[in-house]
């Protein structure tokens, strides 16, 4: 039996002269080596995408984080800070695939930018710059930090002890990383908290009555994930949704 394949969004970034459709090679490796299924990087078409053609070989999906924005005129706001980074071609994409994958029941795993993108699309807001909210901590990297330490663990998340990221993890907090300005203010319809952090701030969600593997998570856990337990434990997870989606096409 084949590899289950995922679908990878692609971000469209400038470089040098020219622009291309990008995606990290962290989270490539975490669905090749971590899932253990092959990744299909998606380029960020929005309306030209064939949604249905790639769907029908996809056995799962997995929106990767972004140092973009989702664009705020989706959740009905303008834009507080023109200096922060977005890709429409890439909200245009994404935002219409989750829709599709969850009428279909493809496994889904989202993170960071993604997870945000699912809040999105189901309806929800975002915090534009979640330090500037009161009582809220600020979940921004130091840009002048190596990769090292702005990727090392920064806050504990606690997990609904009836989640299923409880389940998979079997415990009931975890050590996360936290590299990002926005965050969720209103929870979409239909979305079922994982987690949160000690401040309040959503960290994980789940679609909560989709019958196969829906999960976002606002951290990043495909930074190093072979030396993470928790990474593994949540790529493996996923990799097998995957794996049981394509032998029960």
């Amino acid at each position: 039996m084949r590899s289950p394949i995922v679908l990878v969004p692609a971000c469209v970034n400038q470089i040098g002269a020219h622009p291309y459709h990008t995606a990290q090679l962290k989270y490539v490796a975490a669905v090749a080596d971590g899932a253990r299924c092959t990744p299909l990087i998606l380029p960020a078409l929005g309306a030209a995408t064939d949604f249905a053609a790639l769907l029908d070989v996809a056995d799962g999906v997995m929106l990767t984080g972004s140092p973009s924005n989702v664009h705020p005129g989706l959740y009905g706001e303008a834009l507080l800070d023109p200096s922060q980074p977005l890709d429409p071609a890439r909200d245009a994409t994404t935002l219409p695939l989750i829709h599709e994958v969850l009428q279909r029941g493809i496994p889904l795993l989202a993170i960071c930018r993604g997870f945000q993108e699912v809040n999105v699309a189901l309806g929800g807001s975002l915090y534009q710059a979640v330090h500037e909210v009161p009582g809220m901590a600020d979940h921004r990297e130091s840009r002048d930090d190596p990769l090292d330490r702005q990727y090392a663990p920064s806050h504990r998340v606690l997990l609904d002890p009836g989640g299923r990221m409880a389940q998979i993890l079997g415990v009931p907090e975890i050590m996360v990383n936290s590299l990002h300005g926005q965050g969720i203010h209103k929870l979409a319809p239909g979305l079922a908290i994982e987690a949160r952090a000690d401040d309040g701030l959503v960290e994980a969600c789940r679609v909560a009555d989709a019958e196969g593997f829906t999960l976002a998570v606002q951290w990043h856990p495909e930074w190093r994930f072979s030396d993470n337990p928790d990474s593994v434990k949540l790529f493996s997870a996923f990799g097998d949704a995957c794996r049981a989606y394509r032998a029960n096409r």
